[in-house]
């Protein structure tokens, strides 16, 4: 018999699927990871995945703002109904795919390489999404296996945001809030970790310094 947490997770992801929702992947052979996965709903609730079989995904929620961005650059690419390929001869830089479901609507567009702008920009929040649930998993395993790591992970953490490349930064916080509290770390790297925490919880308005 499933626990009552158990239950309400499996219903919030039976309602999730229900929603509106675009998935991205690329798959890239010889590159790390060879394969990428992202799906967002109209709720935010969103999974990334690095094998197409993997039933355990990381789940994560983005914000508001970035779902909204994220789907408009979707309806204004017609939900995925032209093609996105350039015609120029360009390197393969990994077999893209954009997915967009609602019921029984599904379209979706393969590409290696596009010069559409809004194309470009919808590509370019998958991979900032990739990159950052990629340092999630690493800070993550780093604070559970290699203390002294730490510090170094949440540097690499610390400079993706500066270079605004994070997404759904409040994911961070039960991780950075352990680690800050936990006095087997380096203070440096407690330290950061609450620095980080509270830049998550208080971000600057859009342009201040």
């Amino acid at each position: 018999m499933k626990t009552l947490p158990a239950m309400c997770l499996f219903a919030a992801l039976l309602a999730a699927a229900d929603l509106p929702h675009i998935t991205y992947s690329k798959s890239f052979p010889g590159s790390v990871p060879a394969y990428v996965e992202i799906t967002v709903a109209k709720d935010g609730s969103s999974t990334y995945r690095e094998a197409a079989d993997d039933d355990s995904p990381l789940r994560f929620r983005l914000t508001e703002t970035e779902v909204a961005e994220i789907f408009a650059l979707a309806e204004r690419l017609g939900w995925f109904s032209q093609p996105l390929e350039s015609s120029l001869k360009v390197a393969f830089m990994g077999t893209k795919i954009f997915r967009f479901e609602d019921g029984a609507r599904k379209q979706q567009v393969s590409f290696n390489f596009s010069l559409v702008p809004e194309a470009q920009k919808l590509w370019d929040w998958f991979e900032r999404i990739a990159e950052t649930e990629s340092l999630f998993i690493t800070l993550e395993r780093t604070a559970k296996y290699d203390r002294l790591g730490v510090n170094q992970a949440l540097l690499q953490l610390q400079i993706s945001q500066e270079h605004n490349r994070l997404v759904a930064a409040p994911q961070f916080l039960p991780l950075l809030d352990r680690i800050a509290k936990d006095e087997r770390y380096l203070n440096m790297a407690r330290e950061r970790a609450a620095s980080l925490a509270e830049l998550f919880r208080n971000p600057k308005p859009a342009g201040s310094q």
